[in-house]
């Protein structure tokens, strides 16, 4: 991960705001012989204590599953929209182009949930994402018998504290002014996820150039 600190998100809601937005993310992990696993899951989060928490399910006994009863420690990778950006669109075009994108990594141990543990994130997970319709077929209290009585063993629930929060949001913050500008037009032409990069990169403009203050590149790298 880049440890430039431009890149760096530091507003602590805009991150949890990034999570929510953007729940299904890589699981990753390894067996204690080093073998890696991976898998993508739709995570939820919550606050206690001034602790982040992080929780997900798996199926039970795949590679993932048997690799955190070996080794519990993960890492949760929560990706957003990305776009190229061509150094054309620079005011000195002669560099290297590169990639706009804004992802977050967290670290921890995976501890496994109880089955009635499972029971209550499996109806705040439905609920969630059927937008608090209490009367979706797809709510886990109205799910039949017979499905859940096959679904519920074959998957097994867990939950993360967040050990380490790493976080780059690269959005061409070490360029000047008229580069950045000329970033978000061409970017919004293209629509899309290019769009959506535009749109943070708008939203941190004034913050980045601040009027009547003379934009310093000498602290960036190029």
């Amino acid at each position: 991960m880049y440890n430039f600190s431009y890149f760096k998100e530091k507003d602590k809601q805009t991150i949890l705001d990034f999570i929510e937005q953007n729940p299904f993310a890589f699981l990753t992990g390894s067996y204690s012989t080093g073998k890696q696993v991976a898998t993508q899951v739709p995570i939820l989060f919550e606050e206690r204590n001034g602790e982040l928490y992080m929780q997900g399910h798996i199926m039970r006994n795949t590679d993932h599953h048997k690799a955190f009863l070996e080794n519990p420690n993960a890492l949760l990778v929560f990706t957003g929209p990305s776009c190229y950006v061509s150094a054309s669109w620079y005011s000195n075009p002669q560099i290297g182009s590169t990639w706009n994108y804004m992802s977050v990594h967290i670290a921890g141990q995976v501890n496994f949930m109880t089955s009635d543990e499972l029971i209550a994130f499996m109806r705040k997970l439905t609920l969630k994402f059927e937008k608090g319709n209490t009367e979706s077929l797809t709510f886990y209290d109205n799910l039949p018998d017979d499905f859940l009585s096959k679904m519920m063993p074959a998957i097994v629930g867990f939950e993360i504290k967040a050990e380490k929060l790493e976080n780059v949001f690269k959005l061409s913050q070490n360029r000047d002014e008229k580069s950045y500008l000329n970033i978000i037009s061409k970017l919004e032409e293209q629509g899309g996820s290019g769009a959506f990069i535009a749109s943070e990169m708008r939203k941190r403009k004034d913050e980045l150039f601040p009027v009547g203050v003379e934009w310093d590149g000498s602290k960036f790298d190029s």
